[in-house]
């Protein structure tokens, strides 16, 4: 299925702001506005196969508190510009996030990053090469591990024909993204499809976090998450170099779903004790 993105964002009638790369890319950032004008905001930054859409609860919410929200979609994501599920490099990665700190920053005098399971090492990578200010991160949904057997192994020549493809055609999107409970599949804006550069960028294995983060973070993660268990997401925490960091769990909350007021209230009290 072929998607007019200029089409839908030219027909998108809820607040958003477009983004022009240097290299000539228009990101798409939809907003969640606060009801009096504020000089703090929260950039949420989503999961793999999603979009900004699907984050409208946490927009409200951090909007109701007087955060402007704003939301990304990635390159080849949503109502973003670029090639369905591809990313050309790692520095563009790096590039975009910078320069969507940047646009905000000329905007708000705080900002805070809100990332949700790939989202949170967008999240942690944005913080790192930035040299604009983040006053703050919010992670969920993340860990230092995968739960054993919720991706299908592929075969030897399922790997090969990846291989080969993403040789000579590496931004054509070969790898089928798919497990049990996966969320979107009514939605043409998700993404199931993605090429092997795109999914090599986000090796937590090759992740390096030595780097120290001078603000706080808080990380959480539902107890019912399907891809991360309550000690691979402590784990993460304890790996991310900071003096000032949180931990809380989400009763009944998947990993994209069954997130409730009773779990936000753990965020909104974070918010007033280090930012009010």
């Amino acid at each position: 299925m072929v998607i007019d993105v200029k089409k839908l964002r030219e027909d998108f009638k809820e607040p958003f702001d477009l983004i022009n790369t240097s290299d000539g890319i228009t990101l798409f950032l939809r907003k969640w506005e606060p009801s009096n004008a504020s000089d703090k905001a929260i950039l949420i930054l989503h999961g793999i196969t999603a979009h900004s859409a699907p984050y409208e609860m946490f927009g409200n919410a951090f909007s109701k508190l007087g955060y402007n929200t704003f939301g990304l979609d990635l390159r080849g994501h949503g109502l973003s510009d670029g090639i369905r599920g591809d990313y050309p490099s790692k520095e563009r990665l790096i590039n975009d996030l910078v320069e969507t700190v940047s646009f905000l920053k000329t905007r708000v005098n705080q900002l805070l990053i809100f990332g949700h399971s790939l989202g949170v090492f967008n999240a942690l990578i944005t913080a790192k090469n930035t040299k604009e200010k983040i006053d703050g991160l919010i992670l969920l949904s993340a860990g230092i591990s995968i739960r054993p057997g919720v991706y299908k192994s592929q075969s030897v020549l399922q790997k090969l024909k990846i291989l080969i493809s993403s040789i000579f055609s590496p931004s054509k999107p070969v790898i089928n993204y798919n497990r049990e409970g996966i969320l979107g599949l009514d939605d043409p804006l998700f993404n199931f499809k993605y090429t092997l550069r795109f999914m090599r960028l986000f090796d937590v294995k090759k992740f390096d976090m030595s780097e120290e983060l001078d603000l706080p973070i808080i990380l959480g993660v539902g107890e019912m998450d399907e891809l991360f268990s309550v000690e691979s997401a402590k784990s993460l925490l304890e790996e991310i170099n900071s003096k000032d960091k949180e931990f809380f769990t989400m009763p009944g909350a998947k990993h994209a779903e069954g997130f409730t007021e009773e779990s936000f209230k753990k965020l909104q009290s974070w918010l007033v004790s280090k930012f009010s």
